[in-house]
């Protein structure tokens, strides 16, 4: 913490008094990697140091948000518990301050930026001028930018179904863990793990998704064992990759695969090449229908129609669907 101790007279004392109160971590080793520290507000809360003054509303403050290790996309990990969080208090606005300069403060804000959030106006203390960037929570879907309106998924767009395999599905989608799986399998920092844009490689016959429709996932393992998990949005398709190096460069970070893998995956079929499709990890259900309930209520016909690709959903099939996840609907938007 010297950056805030360098920024902030009474640090120490400020974070001695925030003993009993709940943060996020994460460790790497013995190594406190990142911290995240969330305070909830109220519309009568005050804010005499705020140009221009900011009207009542209900608001998250991040009071906190400390970044050590690069390469392993934490940021973007602790920002979905930002967004987690602004939905489960139901919240206005998300708002944090900060003083310009330095590289990483620099990465924390276009960070922040890519996901919405904007500068409303400036804080003076005593301390200095720092910039106070504001994200609005109310219901909205962007459809040319998902990122700015995360994690809001809008009913209106399309919906698709995609197969994904057991042994890729939680470590792209860890918060969608089965219980029948163990975390511990799952705690080493891995990029594409803590990314909330991930990359999924496909060769289905239908390549016509868009920017913003919505994809359900569905974890394949056979009548009793597969289920859908969860809920993403596109971000981005790419579709006449032109070399290998390009899909491979498109791909790391944000797939599960190795350099290495990725390549094995460009030259498998030289006369059907993958392509990629970036999406947003919005939302996973808190309920796992499996195939057999999804046969019952008419989403899927039988055994033999298991999805192979992206399959177009109804509006009827998707209410079901989220029906039988006892899904949150507070992120859905019309």
């Amino acid at each position: 913490f010297d950056s805030f101790r360098n920024d902030y007279q009474g640090f120490d004392a400020w974070y001695a008094s925030k003993t009993d109160e709940l943060a996020y971590v994460c460790h790497e080793g013995t190594m406190l990697a990142a911290f995240l520290y969330l305070k909830v507000e109220d519309a009568r809360e005050p804010y005499p140091d705020i140009v221009p003054q900011m009207q009542p509303r209900r608001r998250l403050k991040i009071g906190t948000f400390k970044v050590t290790l690069n390469g392993y996309r934490l940021g973007e990990r602790f920002l979905k518990i930002v967004f987690d969080n602004a939905i489960r208090q139901q919240v206005d606005e998300v708002y944090v301050t900060i003083f310009r300069g330095g590289a990483d403060r620099e990465r924390l804000v276009e960070l922040l930026e890519e996901f919405g959030f904007r500068k409303f106006g400036e804080k003076k203390g005593r301390d200095g001028v720092e910039d106070v960037l504001v994200r609005s929570m109310r219901p909205r879907f962007e459809p040319s930018n998902p990122r700015s309106t995360f994690p809001y998924v809008s009913r209106g767009r399309r919906w698709y179904i995609v197969p994904i395999r057991p042994e890729y599905h939680t470590s792209l989608l860890p918060d969608s863990i089965l219980k029948t799986e163990s975390a511990d399998e799952f705690v080493d920092q891995e990029p594409h793990r803590n990314a909330i844009r991930k990359a999924y490689i496909c060769r289905s016959m239908f390549r016509g998704l868009e920017v913003g429709d919505a994809i359900v996932f569905y974890r394949t393992g056979g009548y009793r064992k597969s289920v859908v998990t969860s809920i993403g949005v596109v971000d981005a398709v790419h579709r006449g990759i032109r070399s290998q190096e390009q899909f491979v460069s498109l791909c790391r970070q944000r797939s599960v695969f190795s350099d290495a893998e990725l390549r094995r995956h460009w030259n498998y079929k030289p006369y059907d090449r993958p392509f990629i499709v970036e999406f947003l990890y919005a939302y996973a259900f808190p309920k796992r229908p499996n195939m057999a309930a999804l046969i019952d209520a008419g989403v899927i016909a039988d055994v033999k129609s298991a999805p192979r690709g992206f399959e177009r959903l109804s509006a009827k099939q998707v209410a079901k669907i989220l029906e039988l996840a006892e899904a949150d609907t507070r992120t859905l938007v019309n």
